[in-house]
């Protein structure tokens, strides 16, 4: 099994390491089965985060033909206050501190990433994954409308409004397209994946190394539905 991490300007680094340093644990608990690496939609090249303008490196270009699991992260950056217009002003690849995250994410329609997404999720042998604002990179290509999916708190209505099942939990699984929500979700979304595509007892080790357990029941669309609490 292979994992592929995109990187994209104003990238937020924890919801790409800590899912990468969780399934790369995998790949060593399991004798190799698992292999995981950074990419971009451009190739190999230093991608900027939006957090302290902090570099990582993608090795390689982003595969959509290439079997096993592709995941979206989000944007690292402001939210903004109420009525706040963003400055339109500065270059589309020009990195500022204090960016806002949705400028960070709508740039990211302007790349060849949107397209890459589709031919992956027209993929059967690919799963795809996102963190936090990775789901609202999908929703805004248009890629996941009537699909269930999660975001961070913050952005479950702009999620909504794209034709989203919007669902408050922290890891959900639609099938080929499982999302996490806020930040520290890559943890429990990369375990979960992890048990997914190499089995629970890589997951329980990987789980026990990382002196992490796993928050919140994984939501699926199945089973009756809850009468009010």
């Amino acid at each position: 099994m292979h994992a592929q991490i995109i990187l994209f300007d104003g990238f937020d680094p924890l919801d790409v390491i800590a899912p990468y340093e969780v399934l790369y644990a995998g790949g060593t608990a399991s004798g190799g089965a698992l292999s995981v690496e950074l990419v971009s939609a451009e190739g190999p090249r230093e991608v900027v985060s939006g957090t302290g303008g902090l570099v990582l490196r993608a090795t390689a270009a982003l595969d959509a033909a290439r079997p096993g699991l592709i995941l979206v992260p989000g944007a690292s950056g402001r939210v903004g206050e109420p009525g706040e217009v963003p400055d339109q002003h500065a270059g589309a690849d020009e990195w500022r501190p204090d960016e806002f995250i949705p400028v960070l994410l709508g740039r990211t329609l302007t790349t060849e990433l949107p397209a890459l997404l589709k031919a992956a999720m027209d993929n059967p042998e690919v799963t795809l994954g996102a963190v936090c604002g990775g789901s609202l990179v999908l929703a805004m290509a248009g890629l996941l409308e009537g699909r269930y999916a999660t975001t961070h708190h913050l952005g479950l209505d702009m999620l909504d409004a794209t034709g989203v099942h919007a669902v408050k939990a922290r890891i959900v699984d639609d099938g080929d397209l499982v999302t996490g929500a806020g930040v520290t979700s890559g943890l429990d979304l990369g375990l979960y994946l992890l048990e997914r595509m190499v089995g629970p007892r890589i997951a329980h080790a990987v789980e026990e190394l990382f002196a992490h357990e796993r928050r919140g029941t994984v939501w699926r669309h199945q089973g009756p539905a809850p009468a009010d609490l």
